[in-house]
């Protein structure tokens, strides 16, 4: 428990009662000493260290007087007086030069300033022999360190620091659990209310099990880690807690430095008022080892304990409240954003509700964002509306990507439609997928939609084709359209040999991608989302379960997901009557390639006799011709010269060769 508040009256009280208390005790070591009996009047005084009550200031102004540090100790741990004795002997030594000398002499030895357990036994009044085992609390909650010595009751006794600046009346951190916990802060804006109602609802709880003696464990689930904290703060200052977080990775894997850390968590928690939340949001999933630690450690915590995790803890001996914590509602986003921009928030033309309808940010974000788009406007000046527009929204993009970092790889999309060479109806299909996009709130929310069923509200397309026909193009054009990051999926980090380990993988790609609305560009998927095999054996039924999810992913995602495959047939049929879009990318015929090679080449790039006619004749893809023309320019840079045909004629052998493609005398005749 937290000493009284830091008032010079109650500091300068408790040190008077503390130099009382060691007042006591030296004359016990004094009488000791000297082999004389106690007088009557220190006998009497061991009943209160300057024989009269405690008289500390009143705290709250109801009459109650706030007991002194030792008394709070002494309470909280449940110390005998003859512990509360051994202690104050300890701490004796740090506090007054006296102490050592008298240690030395009442054992006879100058060569023993210090306190031990058989110092103690012989010269403290009410000594029990008990107070020396482990399991007392001397001992047991780490009060005290005991030396090397030649015996038990030898060895040397020395007060743990974090115990003295204690009795000091000084608050401050175990320096044995730095490395382990941190504090957090309330937040100064505050929550926002289903923030605010899941924070009061923790409070409600440990006030009401207050009397039972532990608390239940709390776990907050959802993935707004962000937001997670901010009410685990919130909810400990109503109760009167200070909150300190604990990444899970931190636990430590030996069985005797967790029951230490335990030990000295407790202890922490009880000096300082203090509510721990351990933070499991970034624990690599499938590690059934540190899942299994994270399970000893909750069930051996019994002070105030919350949990931010996304799935449920299984706990046999203590009991777990499971919490859903979401993301601020739009509304909720659309308010935070107005109070955090303040005056500019009127200017911005509705720019707050495309912003909350693209981007779901929790509140740090959005604080976040709002202070990385004022950066950006010169000192002393202003920024028009439509460039904070673009501020915002860019800042908001950056704030997104850091979730997606290590899951998938970010694409800067610089294509627009004129590099897209395709049909009529492929065109037209894919700018139906921009205005699904940019108008999907609209929409489900507005239009009433959403209230009718959750289910089939993700934007979904299927790009089929054979490689090089524009896929990956067509995906860099939305994004560029929609100002949004492309990210393409690495199915060999997404795909795993182990049950379970796929979905989860899944999970938290699409997790990390929700805050920013990413478009997520999953790559030659049909390696993934296979058809769903009959079920023959565990392995069989999981790899069903992980398309399953996919599925159930794919529906409710609020971004743009594409998926590209060379072979549509082998895609789970049930898949591809789930996507809201599918595009076919047709192998370009000899229009089709004359165009894409009129655009080949950028605007810079010096060319000279181009026959894009002739050229249309290689039968090829897009992507090839891409890699010819590429090829051509450095050849054509090499030899200080425009881009001709006989450079490109050299570049489509080389690539040929390379594809193990023949290049008929049809495809190249009249090039030269």
């Amino acid at each position: 428990m937290n000493p009284p508040a830091t008032t010079a009256t109650w500091h300068e009280a408790n040190q008077r009662y503390l130099t009382a208390a060691l007042g006591r005790v030296r004359a016990a070591l004094e009488r000791h000493a000297t082999r004389t009996e106690a007088s009557h009047e220190a006998r009497a005084a061991s009943a209160s260290p300057d024989g009269a009550p405690w008289h500390g200031p009143d705290l709250d102004g109801g009459g109650e007087m706030a007991p002194p540090a030792l008394e709070q100790l002494c309470a909280t741990f449940g110390l005998s007086a003859f512990e509360r004795d051994v202690l104050l002997l300890c701490a004796g030594v740090e506090l007054e030069a006296s102490f050592a000398a008298l240690c030395a002499d009442a054992q006879g030895e100058a060569q023993r300033p210090f306190p031990t357990f058989g110092l103690a036994l012989a010269a403290l009044p009410e000594a029990h022999w008990s107070a020396l085992t482990p399991s007392a609390p001397l001992r047991r909650w780490r009060l005290l360190d005991v030396g090397a010595g030649s015996s038990l009751t030898a060895s040397p006794l020395r007060i743990d620091e974090r115990v003295l600046h204690f009795l000091a009346g000084v608050q401050h951190l175990d320096e044995h659990l730095a490395g382990f916990v941190r504090p957090a802060a309330v937040p100064e804006g505050g929550l926002v209310p289903s923030h605010r109602a899941v924070a009061e609802r923790i409070a409600a709880t440990w006030s009401q099990e207050a009397s039972r003696g532990r608390l239940s464990a709390i776990q907050l689930c959802g993935n707004e880690a962000a937001g997670k904290r901010a009410v685990a703060a919130a909810a400990c200052a109503l109760v009167g807690l200070q909150l300190f977080v604990m990444p899970a990775d931190a636990l430590p894997t030996s069985p005797a430095d967790l029951d230490t850390l335990v030990r000295l968590w407790e202890r922490e928690a009880a000096l300082g008022s203090g509510a721990l939340l351990l933070d499991c949001e970034d624990l690599p999933p499938g590690d059934a080892a540190r899942e299994r630690l994270v399970s000893q450690f909750i069930e051996a915590v019994g002070s105030p304990l919350l949990v931010a995790a996304r799935e449920r803890w299984p706990l046999r001996h203590r009991p777990l409240v499971v919490l859903d914590l979401d993301k601020p509602t739009r509304p909720e986003q659309s308010a935070f954003w107005e109070g955090t921009l303040g005056g500019q928030a009127p200017t911005l033309n509705g720019q707050i509700d495309r912003l909350t309808a693209q981007f779901d940010l929790s509140t740090p974000t959005i604080e976040a964002a709002c202070a990385r788009a004022r950066g950006q406007i010169p000192p002393g000046g202003e920024a028009a509306p439509a460039e904070m527009e673009a501020f915002l929204w860019e800042a908001c993009r950056v704030q997104a990507r850091q979730h997606l970092e290590g899951l998938a790889h970010c694409i800067e999309p610089v294509a627009a439609w004129d590099d897209l060479v395709l049909p009529t109806l492929q065109r037209q299909t894919l700018r139906d997928i921009v205005a699904q996009v940019r108008q999907r709130v609209r929409v489900y929310e507005t239009w009433g939609f959403a209230a009718r069923s959750k289910r089939g509200l993700g934007i979904s397309a299927l790009f089929a084709g054979p490689s090089g026909t524009g896929k990956t193009m067509a995906a860099e054009v939305l994004a560029h359209e929609l100002r949004l990051d492309l990210y393409h999926i690495d199915l060999s980090q997404v795909v795993s040999k182990y049950i379970g380990e796929t979905e989860k993988n899944l999970r938290r790609v699409f997790d990390a991608a929700e805050e920013g609305g990413a478009v997520l560009l999953f790559d030659e998927a049909d390696a993934l989302f296979g058809k769903r095999s009959e079920v023959k054996d565990s392995h069989d039924r999981y790899a069903n379960i992980e398309v399953s999810y996919l599925l159930q992913r794919m529906e409710t995602y609020r971004g743009l997901a594409i998926l590209t495959t060379n072979m549509k047939n082998a895609l789970d049929d049930a898949f591809q009557r789930r996507i809201r879009f599918m595009v076919t990318f047709p192998f370009p015929d000899a229009a089709q390639r004359a165009e894409i090679w009129r655009r080949i080449f950028p605007p810079e790039t010096p060319t000279e006799g181009l026959d894009v006619e002739q050229l249309a004749c290689l039968n090829v893809t897009g992507g090839i011709i891409r890699n010819i023309a590429l090829h051509a320019a450095f050849l054509a840079a090499d030899a200080g010269e425009p881009v001709r045909m006989a450079h490109l004629l050299r570049a489509a052998r080389s690539v040929y060769a390379r594809l193990e493609k023949p290049l008929t005398d049809n495809e190249i005749r009249g090039w030269l």
